[in-house]
């Protein structure tokens, strides 16, 4: 008996859960259909948002993620409206609830993902440069392959590619080589036996000389110092806006110049030259007695020997 009750309660209850799915369906069916209904307009609002920004934006980037929050946002409102249909309005709120401490949660361990993808929003709408520029950031210098929502990668000159965070970008200085005018300064010195005016025209008159050089600034050179063994001079000259990337080459071509403009003219660019003062021992300075001994202390083997202890 007590088997034949437990069936009958369970055919009971299924037979409730089957008229209620009967009862369900037409709102299932339109539930459905609004969420169909929802993908569809999301999609066409996607791309009519996609297609305005475009025409009146020139941030790519940018308009791809304001279509895609768009799309987004039309397709919650959808589920939301047919979670309603079939009247599961506190699973609604329990999905917003959830989601808000769910967003909250991703919000603290994705901290540095967000600052990277607020700071290639910021990239994207400021443009401080785009593909194609020679840049340098922190301990990367070269040029810039692609510009994402997350990173900026950089093809450096030595070949390897360097992926750098867009928070770094934006927090640390960019020096961009691609746009304006770049100036090459050259440091060097001369003897001081030499004709300085005679090294200042020369060295200037090589510089002009070559083709890179931008002929609308003039080409400078500033004697700023007497060194060790040298004056040392400043050179400073501006590279025309076709050449201007090509720094290391036109720098190499005018130290080329320089030298062989004061080589073919007699100016000495000298070697360090060091004055050592070894002092008095026993009477005689050591940097007269260190020579002789150096050659004459081991029979002409060039073996120094050491000073007695008085000196001798």
């Amino acid at each position: 008996m007590d088997l034949t009750a437990t069936f009958a309660d369970l055919v009971d209850k299924l037979q409730g859960w089957v008229e209620g799915l009967i009862l369900l369906l037409p709102n299932f069916i339109a539930a459905v259909l609004i969420v169909l209904i929802a993908g569809f307009a999301a999609r066409l609002a996607r791309r009519a948002v996609r297609g305005v920004l475009d025409r009146t934006s020139s941030y790519g980037q940018v308009n791809h993620l304001l279509a895609t929050v768009v799309y987004v946002i039309v397709l919650a409102v959808g589920i939301f409206i047919a979670l309603g249909v079939l009247e599961l309005d506190k699973a609604v709120t329990s999905l917003l609830a959830g989601a808000g401490i769910i967003g909250l949660a991703l919000g603290f361990a994705f901290q540095d993902l967000a600052a990277n993808f607020i700071a290639g929003i910021l990239l994207s709408i400021r443009r401080p440069f785009v593909v194609g520029d020679i840049i340098e950031t922190g301990d990367y210098m070269g040029i810039v392959e692609e510009v994402n929502l997350r990173s900026t990668r950089v093809r450096t000159f030595q070949g390897p590619i360097a992926i750098v965070p867009n928070s770094q970008v934006f927090q640390n200085p960019v020096e961009t080589y691609s746009t304006g005018h770049r100036r090459v300064d050259l440091s060097c010195g001369v003897a001081y036996g030499d004709d300085l005016k005679k090294a200042r025209d020369l060295a200037l008159n090589a510089v002009n000389s070559l083709p890179f050089v931008d002929q609308n600034r003039p080409v400078d050179l500033y004697f700023s110092e007497f060194g060790d063994s040298s004056i040392n001079f400043s050179l400073r000259f501006w590279l025309s806006f076709e050449k201007q990337t090509d720094y290391l080459h036109a720098q190499s071509e005018a130290i080329i110049a320089v030298k062989q403009a004061f080589d073919d003219n007699g100016i000495t660019i000298p070697f360090p030259i060091r004055t050592l003062d070894f002092g008095v021992v026993g009477g005689e300075r050591l940097d007269e007695v260190l020579p002789r001994r150096f050659y004459e202390g081991d029979g002409g083997s060039g073996q120094l020997s050491a000073p007695a202890a008085d000196g001798s």
